[in-house]
């Protein structure tokens, strides 16, 4: 009884917390389930109607094909970034020569470029290799911003794994890509799931780069595509946040079933193994 009144203010704070970050979720869902008229008349009011015409608005103005693009362009990329920050990592935390420590910090510095700097070269660069307003035009620099972060949690995470495992499959005559193969990858996967989840989220609410590198309907993503609930002098905010809600799933789903994984890969490098 006395250890559950002490932590009667942790489980406070926990609720409060709760109701802040879980508030603006149950809007959003309630106000896709009103119409234009019941959200000007009670704009703050939870859950008064429940109309699904808002969802079956959505998808007539295209979200389904903004929805697979932005899937198509966040899984490729992550993917790729999961295979080439892996391969990467596993000579910088496992391998002794001249020029690690270097190119781990090269690798690792461009975390502090600010990649909002590169618009105009990047889409010059499409331009000039004729992938512009395309999908490959944002892959590319996707990819590319999402290494060093991912480079650097997969090195650091690589670094625990007990050199034994390394030495004893050596002796079994096991090559460096063997031992990448069969032993690294699969000790790495919370880590790599770490490195899903942060880039996945980053690159599915990425706008800049998509205004800029594609201007044809069909291969908007998903941000862009929530564009077309504005109007020149009016917002259809009930079908704006219908559009939202559907958006946040993939989210949602993909962290519901990976959280723990992430929790340990971003704790792995802190505990010595």
């Amino acid at each position: 009884m006395v250890q559950s009144l002490r932590k009667a203010p942790l489980y406070l704070v926990g609720l409060l917390l709760l109701v802040f970050t879980g508030y603006p979720f149950v809007y959003m869902i309630s106000t896709s389930l009103k119409d234009q008229s019941t959200f000007f008349e009670k704009p703050f009011a939870i859950f008064t109607s429940i109309k699904l015409g808002n969802y079956a608005d959505v998808f007539q103005m295209g979200l389904t094909r903004y929805f697979l693009n932005s899937i198509l362009v966040s899984v490729v990329a992550v993917v790729a970034v999961m295979l080439i920050a892996a391969l990467a990592s596993y000579p910088l935390s496992r391998m002794k020569f001249r020029l690690n420590r270097g190119l781990f910090l090269l690798f690792i510095s461009g975390m502090m470029l600010p990649i909002h700097a590169t618009l105009i070269p990047i889409f010059k660069l499409s331009q000039d290799m004729g992938l512009y307003d395309s999908l490959l035009a944002l892959i590319g620099p996707y990819i590319a911003f999402s290494l060093p972060i991912s480079i650097f949690i997969l090195t650091q995470f690589m670094q625990e794994i007990p050199k034994s495992l390394e030495e004893a499959a050596k002796i079994d005559g096991c090559s460096h890509f063997g031992i990448f193969w069969r032993i690294m990858l699969p000790m790495l996967t919370p880590a790599l799931m770490t490195v899903f989840i942060y880039n996945f989220i980053h690159l599915w609410n990425e706008f800049i780069f998509a205004l800029v590198l594609v201007s044809s309907p069909e291969n908007m993503t998903l941000p862009l595509g929530l564009q077309d609930f504005y109007g020149e002098f009016s917002v259809n905010v009930p079908g704006l946040m219908a559009a939202l809600s559907l958006a946040s799933l993939p989210m949602l789903v993909v962290y519901l079933f990976s959280q723990e994984k992430v929790v340990k890969g971003l704790t792995g490098g802190a505990v010595k193994g």
